[in-house]
């Protein structure tokens, strides 16, 4: 199972909207070599960490390529890129986010993020944002190092991340 997750707190200047911005990125990623196959609802969640920021509207995906877990992971940067994502702050308000949260059962030792693809994500498991909508499309999904479920993790999270699903 390959899931990405998914996420936007600024407006597009083409899409508007944040839903509206994952929805067009998920037709962007969509090509023959590698599909949708599981899409949950829209989350509107608070940023992690604390800040003023604007709330994220954020959801994961399912998909099913042939490509390997690198060329997944260059096909998210240059959707991040196309649809206008400058890398320059950590955590900082964004038009656009996707990240690689596991790629089968694999597991990098790398964990460096600046450097090549880090499955499973090293803080999905703390981030209701990635866990909520996991859990809805694939709750008996395992972590491959911890060894729980999505729904396993997330009911461990503190309900301090608050969240709620919109509508589509």
């Amino acid at each position: 199972m390959i899931f990405i997750g998914m996420g936007a707190n600024l407006m597009h200047p083409v899409y508007g909207e944040p839903v509206n911005s994952l929805k067009a990125a998920i037709r962007t990623l969509e090509q023959p070599d590698l599909m949708v196959i599981k899409r949950s609802s829209w989350y509107k969640t608070a940023p992690v960490p604390v800040s003023d920021q604007p709330w994220f509207v954020n959801n994961v995906i399912e998909v099913e390529t042939s490509l390997p877990m690198e060329r997944v992971l260059s096909r998210l940067h240059e959707v991040e890129k196309e649809f206008g994502r400058v890398r320059e702050v950590k955590w900082e308000a964004r038009v656009l986010d996707l990240d690689l949260l596991a790629y089968d059962n694999q597991i990098t030792l790398n964990q460096d993020q600046t450097k090549g693809s880090v499955v499973p994500h090293p803080f999905m498991q703390e981030r209701a944002f990635v866990l909520a909508p996991l859990a809805e499309i694939a709750p008996d999904w395992v972590h491959p190092t911890l060894q729980q479920s999505a729904a396993e993790l997330l009911a461990r999270l503190s309900p301090v991340q608050a969240f709620e699903i919109v509508p589509d």
